[in-house]
C-alpha cells in the first residue's frame, strides 16, 4: 500500500478524500455511543443516566491517550513528508509503547476507585449510581483494548490513509450494532445485563478493532511497510510525541473535567437533565466530530507539507477547510432548530425529558458554526507543530464554562439551561479568537510575506478554486488511468 503524497496536486480534492474516511471513522465513533443510547433509552432514563456518568471517565481516558495518537499522527506525516520512513516507523513504534503503559495505568485507577469517582457527581438515586460503577469497572478491565485503537487510527492516518482505519473501525460498529440489543436485553440463555451488557459489547468490539490493527500494521499491510510491533521508548521520539501531544491531551483532559464539573451542576435537578445532556453530547457530535474529521485531514495535509516546506500549500488549505467545515457547522444549526423533538424522541419516550431535549438543541445550535471553526483551525496549528495555541484558548475559555454556569443557572435566571447557554457562548468566543490567532501568526510569518501576502484573497475566489480544483483532480484520475 502507496504512501499518499499530499505536497502535490490539487488542495481541495485531496483534502476532501482524506477527509470522508476520517469523518467515516468519526462516526462509527459516534454511532458506538448513539447505539448504546438507542437502546438503554427503552430501559430508561436511569440507565442513560447511568452510562452518560460512566462516559465521563473513558472520554477523560481518551483525551489522556491523545498524547499518542496527535504525537503518531504529526510525526509520521512530518517524517514522511521529508521522505524519512525510518523516522515514521520510530513515532509509530513509540507512540503504542507510550499508550500501552498509559492505558494499563488508567484501567487500574479507574477500577479501583471507580465508586469514589462516581460519588463525585452526588447523584441522589442509588440505581443510577451502582450502574455508572459497574459500566465503569467493566471498561477498565478492558482498557488496553479500549484505549489503543486511537492511536493505531492516527499512526495509519499520518501516512495519509485514511480509508483503511476507517474500514477497520467500522467492522467493530458492526460488531457493536450486532451485540448491544442481545447483551441488553438478554437473548436465549444470554441473561439481560441493562447497562452492563452495553459497556461488555463495547469492550468486545474494541477487542475484534485492535487484533485488526495489529495484524494490519505488524504484517506489512499499511503504507509504512511491515512493522515490527514491540514495545520499547526512544528518548528522541518519545519526547517529541509529547511535546507534540500533551498540549492537545491536556486540552482535551481538561475539557473532560470541566465537562464533568457541568454534570455535576445539573445533577441536583434529577436523572432527566443528565439524560438529555448525555444524549444532545452525542447529537451534537455530528458537527463537532465533522469538524475532528477536517482537523484531522488539515493536520496531516499541513504536516507533510510543512515537512517539505510548501507554505503556500498549507495556506490555501486551510482557508479551503475552514470554508467547507464552516458551512456544515450552518447545516447543523438549521437542522438542530428544525427538527429538535423529532430527534430527542428516537431516543427517548418521556414527554418532559423531549421537551427539555429540545431546548437543549435550540441553545447549542446558535454555537455550531464558530465550534466548527475552532476546531478546524487546530489542525492547521497542530500541523506546523503549534499545539499550544489551541490548546490554551480551549483550556482557558473552557474552564471560563464553570463560574459562568454556576452564575446562569440559578433559578432567578436561566436554571438548568444557563449550564448549556455557558457552553454556547464560550464556543462562540473561542472560534472567533483562534481563527484570529491563526489569521495574524500567518500574517507575521516570512513565508507569507512578498508573493503570498495576497493569499487573504483567496477567500473571495474561492468558489472558482475549488471548481479548477475538481478538473485538475479529474485530469489527475485520467493520467493516472
Amino acid at each position: 500500500m502507496k504512501i499518499k503524497n499530499l505536497t502535490d496536486g490539487p488542495i481541495t480534492s485531496q483534502i476532501i478524500r482524506l477527509t470522508i474516511p476520517i469523518l467515516g471513522t468519526s462516526f462509527v465513533q459516534m454511532a458506538y455511543n448513539l447505539t448504546d443510547m438507542l437502546w438503554l433509552g427503552r430501559v430508561g432514563s436511569n440507565a442513560v443516566a447511568a452510562v452518560g456518568i460512566a462516559s465521563y471517565f473513558t472520554w477523560f481516558g481518551v483525551s489522556l491517550m491523545l498524547i499518542g495518537r496527535i504525537g503518531a499522527e504529526v510525526g509520521v506525516s512530518q517524517s514522511l513528508g521529508a521522505k524519512d520512513k525510518a523516522g515514521a516507523e520510530s513515532y509509530a513504534v513509540n507512540a503504542v509503547s507510550l499508550v500501552v503503559a498509559l492505558s494499563l495505568l488508567y484501567g487500574a485507577l479507574t477500577y479501583f476507585f471507580a465508586p469514589e469517582l462516581v460519588s463525585y457527581f452526588h447523584v441522589q438515586n442509588k440505581s443510577v449510581e451502582a450502574s455508572a460503577i459497574s459500566y465503569t469497572r467493566i471498561i477498565a478491565i478492558g482498557s488496553l483494548l479500549y484505549y489503543s485503537n486511537p492511536t493505531f487510527t492516527g499512526i495509519i492516518n499520518g501516512t495519509g490513509n485514511s480509508k483503511l482505519p476507517f474500514r477497520i473501525n467500522a467492522i467493530g460498529l458492526i460488531a457493536n450494532v450486532v451485540l448491544n440489543p442481545i447483551l441488553i436485553f438478554g437473548f436465549g440463555p444470554i441473561p439481560k445485563l441493562g447497562s452492563d451488557g452495553s459497556a461488555i459489547a463495547t469492550v468486545i468490539s474494541q477487542t475484534i478493532v485492535l487484533a485488526i490493527f495489529i495484524f494490519t500494521i505488524g504484517s506489512g499491510k499499511s503504507a509504512l511497510g511491515k512493522v515490527r510491533m514491540r514495545l520499547g521508548l526512544g528518548a528522541e521520539y518519545f519526547k517529541k510525541i509529547i511535546r507534540l501531544g500533551s498540549p492537545v491531551a491536556l486540552h482535551s483532559i481538561l475539557f473532560a473535567s470541566f465537562g464533568m464539573a457541568l454534570a455535576r451542576i445539573i445533577a441536583p435537578w434529577g436523572a432527566i437533565p443528565l439524560a438529555v445532556q448525555s444524549i444532545g453530547a452525542q447529537i451534537e457530535a455530528l458537527s463537532w466530530m465533522t469538524a475532528g474529521g477536517f482537523s484531522t485531514a488539515l493536520g496531516v495535509f499541513t504536516g507533510q507539507n510543512f515537512g517539505a516546506n510548501k507554505w503556500d500549500r498549507i495556506f490555501k488549505g486551510y482557508f479551503t477547510t475552514i470554508t467547507i467545515s464552516g458551512t456544515i457547522g450552518i447545516l447543523v444549526t438549521i437542522c438542530f432548530l428544525v427538527f429538535g423533538r423529532e430527534i430527542y424522541t428516537l431516543f427517548l419516550r418521556e414527554e418532559d425529558a423531549i421537551s427539555l431535549g429540545v431546548r437543549y438543541l435550540s441553545i447549542l445550535a446558535i454555537s455550531q458554526f464558530f465550534m466548527c471553526v475552532e476546531i478546524t483551525t487546530g489542525g492547521v496549528f497542530n500541523g506546523v507543530g503549534k499545539t499550544i495555541p489551541p490548546s490554551l484558548v480551549g483550556i482557558v475559555l473552557t474552564g471560563l464554562r464553570i463560574p459562568l454556569a454556576i452564575y446562569l443557572a440559578q433559578p432567578s435566571i436561566f436554571g438548568v439551561t444557563g449550564v448549556w447557554w455557558s457552553i454556547t457562548l464560550t464556543s462562540v468566543v473561542k472560534g472567533l479568537i483562534l481563527f484570529g490567532w491563526f489569521y495574524f501568526w500567518m500574517k507575521g510569518h516570512p513565508q507569507y510575506l512578498g508573493t503570498n501576502r495576497r493569499k487573504i484573497a483567496f477567500i473571495r475566489q474561492l468558489p472558482t478554486t475549488l471548481r479548477q480544483d475538481v478538473i485538475d483532480s479529474k485530469t489527475e484520475e485520467e493520467d493516472e488511468r
